[in-house]
This record gives C-alpha cells, sequence and structure tokens, in this order.
C-alpha cells in the first residue's frame, strides 16, 4: 500500500511539474513574442524614408542648412552618426533640439550652447509640429552617402556652331569662288587652244574695229552722264539718311556685364517676378539696378547651380559667377558673413533714352499694367539681355496708336474715359485719343 501510495504521489508530482513548465514556456514565448513585436515597432518606426525625408528638408530647414557646406547652420551629411560618435548623443537629443533648441539651450546643455555659441548666438527655429517619423525621415535623407555627377558632354558635338564643325556659309562661298576662277581658267584655255587650231590651218580671226575708249564715249554722251549723276545722288541720299536714322538706335545691344545674369534662369526656369529685383519701376521713373543685398536674399543658401547646362555655360561657369557676387557684396561663404569688403560693380547699361525724352515706368507698370516683355522683350528667355525694340520716336507713337487704355476697375480713368468716349463715339479709347501723342507728355 505505502509503495502503491507512494508512485501515485510521484506521478502526481511529476504532472504538475509538466503542467507549470508548460505554461511558464507559453508565458516566456508569449512576453518574447511581445518584446520581439515592440521591437521590431521600434525599429520600422525609426526607419526613415529618404525621399520624404528630402521633401520635409527642403520645406523646413533648406533654408538654413546643406548637407555638405556650412551655412546659417552647420552642414547635416551624416549628421546622427557624427553626433553620436563625437558628443554621444542620441537620437532623442536630435529629436528635442529640433522641436525646441532654446529650451535645449537654457537647460545647459554642453553641446547645445556650444553649437549655439558658434553660430552667432542665432537660435534656430523651433518645428514642434515634426513627428518622430518625420524626424527619423529626415535623418534618413541626411544619412545618404553623397552623389558625385560626372561633367556633362554635349550630345552634338557640332552644336556651338559651324567653326566646329559641318559645312560653313565661309566654306561654300570659298568653294564657289574656286569654282568660278577654274571655270574662267578653262575658258581662257579653251580660247588660246581655238586660236591655235585656227592660226594652223590658216583661218583668218577676224578683228574688232577698234573705236573710241569706253570712258571717252560716256563722256560725250551728256544723257548718260546726267542720268548716272542723278542715279548716284539719290542712292548716296537713301544711304545717308538710312545711316543718320540709326545713330543713337541700339536695338539688338547685348553688352558682356562684369557679373553675368541669367534672366533665362532667373526669370524663366525659377519664374521670379521682374519686379522682385526691379521693384521701383512699380512706384518710380526708373526701374532701378538692384542692390546687391536682393541678390543675397537668395545666394546666401543658393551657393551652387543644378539646374541644366550646356557646352558654353557648365556648372562651374555659373558657380564661378556666384563667388563673383560673393567678391563683390562683401560675403564669406565658409564664416557665414559679411566681411565689411564689398567692391562696386561696374554695369554696362542696355536701354538707354535721350535726355531729352520723359518716359516713367510707374505710369506704364502700375497705371497702365503694361508687362515687362511688351518693351524689353521675352527676357525670360535671354541667357545675356540685350535691347530688343528701338525705342525710337516712332515706336513708341505707333504704340499708343495700337494700344487700348484699360479702364476696368481703374479709378485713374474713369472721368476722363466717359468724357473722351462719348467724343470720339467708341466704347475703348487708346493712349493716342487720351493725349498720348502730344509733344508734352515726353518732351517738356
Amino acid at each position: 500500500m505505502k509503495k502503491s501510495y507512494q508512485s501515485l504521489e510521484d506521478n502526481s508530482t511529476n504532472n504538475m511539474k509538466q503542467v507549470i513548465y508548460r505554461k511558464l514556456t507559453a508565458n516566456i514565448l508569449q512576453l518574447g513574442f511581445i518584446l520581439l513585436l515592440t521591437f521590431s515597432t521600434t525599429l520600422n518606426a525609426q526607419e526613415g524614408d529618404p525621399a520624404k525625408g528630402k521633401s520635409i528638408f527642403n520645406t523646413n530647414c533648406a533654408s538654413c542648412h546643406n548637407l555638405d557646406r556650412k551655412m546659417t547652420g552647420p552642414a547635416l551629411r551624416h549628421v546622427e552618426q557624427r553626433l553620436a560618435d563625437d558628443h554621444g548623443l542620441d537620437r532623442e537629443w536630435i529629436a528635442a533640439w529640433i522641436r525646441n533648441s532654446a529650451g535645449v539651450v537654457k537647460s545647459g546643455d554642453a553641446y547645445g550652447n556650444q553649437i549655439f555659441n558658434e553660430y552667432s548666438g542665432t537660435p534656430m527655429t523651433a518645428f514642434p509640429q515634426l513627428t518622430d517619423q518625420d524626424i527619423s525621415d529626415i535623418l534618413a535623407y541626411t544619412a545618404q552617402e553623397a552623389v558625385v555627377k560626372k561633367p556633362e558632354t554635349p550630345e552634338n558635338p557640332n552644336s556651338e556652331g559651324a567653326t566646329n564643325g559641318g559645312t560653313s556659309n565661309k566654306i561654300i562661298l570659298w568653294a564657289l569662288a574656286l569654282l568660278f576662277a577654274l571655270l574662267a581658267f578653262a575658258l581662257v584655255l579653251v580660247r588660246r587652244t581655238l586660236n591655235r587650231f585656227a592660226e594652223a590651218k590658216g583661218i583668218e580671226i577676224p578683228q574688232k574695229d577698234k573705236g573710241l575708249p569706253l570712258w571717252k564715249a560716256f563722256v560725250q554722251n551728256q544723257f548718260l552722264v546726267l542720268v548716272t549723276a542723278i542715279f548716284f545722288l539719290l542712292t548716296s541720299g537713301y544711304f545717308v539718311y538710312g545711316y543718320l536714322m540709326q545713330v543713337g538706335v541700339d536695338q539688338g545691344y547685348q553688352p558682356v556685364q562684369p557679373i553675368h545674369f541669367s534672366h533665362k534662369i532667373h526669370a524663366g526656369d525659377n519664374g521670379i517676378d521682374c519686379k522682385y529685383c526691379h521693384s521701383s519701376a512699380r512706384v518710380s521713373k526708373t526701374s532701378g539696378i538692384p542692390s546687391l543685398n536682393v541678390c543675397m536674399n537668395c545666394h546666401k543658401s543658393v551657393v551652387e547651380y543644378t539646374g541644366e547646362t550646356t557646352a558654353e555655360y557648365s556648372k562651374e561657369f555659373y558657380d564661378g559667377e556666384i563667388q563673383k557676387l560673393y567678391a563683390a557684396a562683401g560675403w564669406s561663404d565658409a564664416d557665414q558673413k559679411y566681411t565689411g569688403q564689398a567692391q562696386p560693380v561696374k554695369w554696362v547699361r542696355i536701354h538707354n533714352l535721350p535726355d531729352f525724352a520723359y518716359f516713367n515706368h510707374s505710369q506704364h507698370v502700375s497705371v497702365a499694367g503694361i508687362q515687362c516683355q511688351t518693351c524689353h522683350g521675352p527676357v525670360e528667355e535671354m541667357e545675356i539681355m540685350y535691347q530688343h525694340a528701338p525705342l525710337t520716336m516712332g515706336w513708341c507713337i505707333n504704340c499708343h496708336r495700337d494700344t487700348e487704355v484699360k479702364v476696368q476697375d481703374n479709378g485713374y480713368y474713369e472721368k476722363i474715359h466717359e468724357q473722351l468716349s462719348k467724343k470720339y463715339g467708341v466704347e475703348k479709347l487708346t493712349a493716342a485719343q487720351m493725349g498720348g501723342l502730344e509733344c508734352g507728355k515726353c518732351h517738356y
């Protein structure tokens, strides 16, 4: 009996141990699964999307930061790795700095105060709206390796013009001249050969009667002399008049400026409004030459050209012109501050009216609402600016005769339009009908 009871007790103990072991194993597996799921979720949350990060970076960070160079703030390429290796800072610190850098500085954080003082004591703009995923995306973008661009080669090696390849007009002209010379030489040889054959066979070649020289015959014909003199007088008068009428007309004038400025890139590719740089055109007689500070509003951040290039205008060319701008403005890109060593830029004036002609930009731009391209041509397509219109008196008068004045929602013209429209019997008035042909409008 005792053995049976003991055996039963041992079996019961073993069964209980097995039950406890199974439950413990199940709990451990369940806990491990939860930990694994939590860890994987954390990893997924920390994994960022570089494409999304680039978009967020360009929207919020690009005005002060560049990946590879110092700007208003430090360069951010591999910033997470650098902070971890050099200062022992993790992503939590980075997130706190992005969301409230001023708070990190006030807390006495050593590296926070170091970077704050290094950049002239200027606090970084706070971005409390950025989520952990947004910050992960930004850091994923900054963790990418820099892409080294290969130098571009022109698609068409002959695109520079006829001087570097293909058949030029000069070659064609020289070929034609050589052909005519050979033809003339051949005719001379044929004539000599025929004369020799005629002499060998005893054939007499008739000689032309020698009359008066041509110039004597011409002088003796008084009518022909009179007609010729009149012809030369009229011809010379025509050319002299045409030459004098071009004095002071510089249509097509395209000087080289000390710093290359591409209207095609600024007004065309980037869509910058003309009046952003030439702001005085709205309120002043002149359109004004923008100061270098206007250029530096953008070029503090835009330090290199990243758009399309050609064989003539390469990336190195545009980057060199930006460096010329920095030198003229006295800007140190490395230190991100002005050195005080500015240099004047001797811009070459392109459009220039005579002193006795009055022209007011604000009257045309603000009151009349005329677009800049009306007078200056398609500036958004000009790599080098040039004078598009002749700017002559006749050109201005024709514009006044053809251009209808926009009076809708323009109180400046309401009263005069009502009176003159009745006088001329028209609904819309031209600038000429409103006094645009009076001498005193432009000359006084």
